[in-house]
């Protein structure tokens, strides 16, 4: 398996159908602020098995950083490590937009796998979409 970045709008699509599987369905997200008005600036990337997505994540320029968002893998396909490929392809990506720091919020369910991929927790606990949050940052 190989992280993709989207270069046209049916992989676009595809990111979505993943997001929408994991955030929207599983996670109860309100469906509206799930597509949000970052889309289009965003570098978004996909995996990939047997043709259906199964990850997805995108990266943005903000404020210095380069932004990671909506990074999520199906709940049949963790623990197969591809949380931590899409991890890989955004950074590469942000570095080859020159950006030297990233930033994420991430759930804190999940803030021990960012704290694996050299990131630190620079915020106490928020929510966002009522999940609790916490921003993490790492200087490359």
């Amino acid at each position: 398996m190989k992280v993709k970045v989207v270069e046209n709008d049916q992989e676009l699509q595809d990111a979505y159908k993943v997001r929408m599987d994991v955030f929207v369905e599983e996670q109860k997200v309100p469906p509206e602020i799930e597509i949000d008005e970052f889309e289009q600036e965003s570098t978004h990337v996909v995996i990939y098995e047997k043709g259906k997505p199964i990850a997805t994540g995108r990266i943005r320029e903000a404020d210095g950083y380069g932004k990671l968002e909506r990074i999520c893998v199906l709940k049949s396909h963790r623990k197969f490590g591809l949380g931590k490929m899409i991890m890989d392809e955004l950074e590469s990506v942000g570095r080859k937009m020159e950006l030297k720091q990233f930033k994420l919020n991430a759930q804190t369910q999940a803030e021990s796998f960012y704290q694996k991929q050299g990131y630190k927790t620079v915020s106490g606990e928020f929510l966002d979409a009522n999940i609790p949050h916490v921003t993490m940052v790492k200087n490359k």
